[in-house]
C-alpha cells in the first residue's frame, strides 16, 4: 500500500448487501501464507467472506486502522506492525499487553479488540511434536515473536531462557516482556550460541526467512529440539539440518496454521475452523512456489 489516501476496502456490491471482510497488514507482505489458508478455511465453512492482503508498515498503520471501511470483521497483524499496534486497538487481551504484541484485531459493535494468537500456536505446534518439558531453551531472535515465544516456554515450565541477538541492545523488547511474564531471561550474542547449545533442550528461531541460515551447522552438533517459527519458507535450511542430524524438528508451518486458526476462530465466533483445509492450502502454495 503505498497511496496517498488509506484504503477503506469497500465492498463492490450494494451497501445492503455488504459483505463480510478481513485482510492482513504487514511489510513485506507478499509472502505471507495467510490469505491463502484463510481464504480455504471461509470457503470450506461456507462463508462468503473476501480476504484481502495489504501492505502497511508502522507510519500508515494509523490511518489504516482509522478507516475501517463496512463489514470489516477482523485483520491479522504481520511484522513489523504487533507492537505498533497496540495504543490503536480500543481494547487489549492480558495475553498481548504482557508479550507486547497483537497479531490479531477483531470488530465487534464498533469496537476494536486485539488478542495473541502465536502463543496458542507455538505450544500446539511444540505438543504436535512431542516437546512438552524441554528444561532449558535457546530463543533466537528478541522482537514481537520472541516475546509470544517466551510466553510459551513459561506455560512449558522454563523460567530462564536464553535470548540471542546480533547485539545486545536489540534485547530490550524481549527483556521488557520477561519482566511482565515474571520470568528471567539471560542475553547472549550470536557469537556465543555455539556455548549454548550444548546445555539446551529447545532452540526457537525467530528470526526472518534466511536469517538463521548460518547456524544450520551449529544445530547438527545439538541434541536440542529445533523450532523455526517461518512457515512461509518450510522447511527452512535451519530445520533440514536439525532433521538430518536426528533432532526433534517442530514443524513451523504447524505453528502458521495454528494462528492463523486461531485467528479465524476470534473472527468468525465459530469453533469449527478447517484445519486440514487450512494445512493443504499452505502447502499446495508452498508447493507452488518452489516450481
Amino acid at each position: 500500500m503505498r497511496t496517498e489516501q488509506p484504503p477503506v476496502l469497500e465492498s463492490s456490491v450494494p451497501p445492503r448487501q455488504t459483505v463480510r471482510r478481513a485482510a492482513v497488514l504487514g511489510s513485506p507482505v507478499g509472502q505471507s501464507l495467510t490469505p491463502v489458508m484463510h481464504r480455504a478455511a471461509l470457503a470450506a465453512m461456507g462463508l462468503d467472506w473476501s480476504y484481502q492482503s495489504i501492505e502497511c508498515d508502522e507510519t500508515e498503520l494509523s490511518d489504516v486502522l482509522a478507516t475501517p471501511g463496512a463489514g470489516l470483521a477482523g485483520l491479522s497483524i504481520g511484522m513489523p506492525l504487533k507492537r505498533a499496534v497496540l495504543p490503536l486497538i480500543d481494547e487489549v487481551s492480558d495475553l498481548a499487553l504482557d508479550v507486547g504484541g497483537a497479531n490479531t484485531v477483531v470488530y465487534r459493535g464498533g469496537r476494536s479488540y486485539g488478542d495473541n494468537t502465536d502463543v496458542y500456536a507455538m505450544l500446539t505446534a511444540l505438543q504436535e511434536a512431542g516437546v512438552g518439558s524441554p528444561g532449558s531453551a535457546v530463543v533466537l531472535g528478541a522482537g514481537s515473536t520472541a516475546c509470544s515465544a517466551l510466553a510459551a516456554l513459561r506455560e512449558l515450565g522454563v523460567l530462564e531462557p536464553s535470548v540471542v541477538v546480533r547485539e545486545q541492545s536489540r534485547a530490550a523488547e524481549a527483556t521488557a516482556a520477561a519482566g511482565r511474564l515474571g520470568i528471567a531471561v539471560d542475553v547472549h550474542t550470536f557469537g556465543e550460541l555455539h556455548q549454548l547449545l550444548p546445555g539446551a533442550g529447545l532452540v526457537i528461531s525467530t528470526l526472518p526467512a534466511g536469517a538463521a541460515d548460518p547456524f544450520a551447522t551449529a544445530v547438527m552438533h545439538t541434541r536440542a529440539a529445533v523450532f523455526d517459527v517461518v512457515g512461509s519458507a518450510w522447511p527452512t535450511r535451519l530445520a533440514k539440518a536439525a532433521g538430518f542430524a536426528g533432532a526433534t524438528v517442530v514443524d513451523g508451518l504447524s505453528f502458521v496454521v495454528h494462528q492463523a486458526a486461531r485467528q479465524l476462530e476470534l473472527m468468525t465466533g465459530r469453533s469449527d475452523v478447517p484445519i486440514q483445509v487450512m494445512r493443504r492450502a499452505a502447502h499446495a502454495e508452498l508447493l507452488q512456489r518452489a516450481d
